[in-house]
């Protein structure tokens, strides 16, 4: 018998799988989820600010995106919350991260597939909207995030910018309040879409909203363009609000060792013979 082969008899130890069958199905959720939001996300903004449905009225243009997208996230969490968590956003899933609410693998995995999911929910809607003889993608858009002459207001960069670190920065705060343990599950869903749909109502006439990076790289990527050219700006914004809302979480919720943990820590202080290998308790 060759040294190392296994004995007759015994069953050589199953390999496990490349790819772990918990974290695709995550994925996947958070691949359908970011679909879902940027197809109709991005399609009202469509037809209120492409094809001007409510005429001049920017009230009843930003009522309806806010309730929008507050619903849709409202709905995605109750399909794939239980799943994934319902990040659909990439600046949620890093305060997560920050958190240690995610691993460095759940987290790349899901930002990959809010980022594919976004790009597909553009192209969706790029092909629905393509069947209309009165659609130009040069006219209407595709419900891309912009600052200057893609403003209602005309922002300039450095403003746009702010209002994303703000915006994102309390939007994802309270999605980290609404989710954690101490919360009542049943409301985190609501808690989220009241949120989303306020930060939508207030960035409509700035940029469009995005609070997501996901969200806004879609759209600009199928419409090319001024949007593409300005996406940093919806990168890095929600990317630094996000690290923003995480820092306020922790400080808001520290996090704290079990019971007896520092009494231990003190003891091993005070008699450096009683320390162990053991490592800290988690944070």
């Amino acid at each position: 018998m060759a040294a190392g082969s296994p004995a007759e008899g015994q069953e050589s130890a199953p390999t496990r799988p490349m790819l772990d069958p918990a974290l695709v199905r995550k994925c996947v959720a958070e691949f359908v989820g970011t679909t879902i939001l940027v197809f109709f996300g991005a399609g009202v903004l469509t037809v209120v600010l492409g094809f001007r449905a409510y005429g001049g009225s920017i009230a009843a243009g930003m009522l309806t995106t806010g309730l929008t997208f507050g619903l849709l996230l409202t709905g995605l969490f109750a399909v794939i919350g239980p799943i994934s968590g319902c990040h659909v956003n990439p600046a949620v899933t890093l305060a997560a991260l920050l958190n240690k609410r995610v691993s460095p693998a759940e987290a790349l995995g899901y930002c990959i597939a809010q980022v594919i999911g976004a790009i597909v929910g553009a192209l969706l809607l790029l092909w629905v909207l393509a069947s209309s003889p009165f659609y130009s993608k040069a006219r209407e858009g595709l419900g891309a995030n912009g600052y200057g002459s893609l403003s209602l207001l005309h922002m300039s960069a450095g403003g746009t910018f702010l209002a994303e670190v703000l915006m994102t920065a309390a939007f994802v705060l309270i999605v980290l309040s609404a989710t954690r343990k101490e919360a009542n599950a049943a409301f985190a869903g609501l808690t989220m879409g009241f949120a989303l749909a306020l930060v939508n109502t207030i960035g409509f006439p700035i940029d469009g909203t995005s609070v997501n990076p996901a969200r806004s790289i879609g759209p600009a990527i199928i419409t090319a363009g001024q949007p593409i050219r300005q996406i940093w700006v919806f990168i890095l914004a929600p990317l630094v609000g996000s690290v923003l809302a995480a820092g306020l979480y922790l400080l808001f919720h520290p996090r704290t060792w079990p019971a007896g943990a520092a009494s231990a820590a003190s003891a091993s202080t005070a008699d450096p013979a009683a320390t162990t290998d053991q490592p800290p308790p988690p944070g």
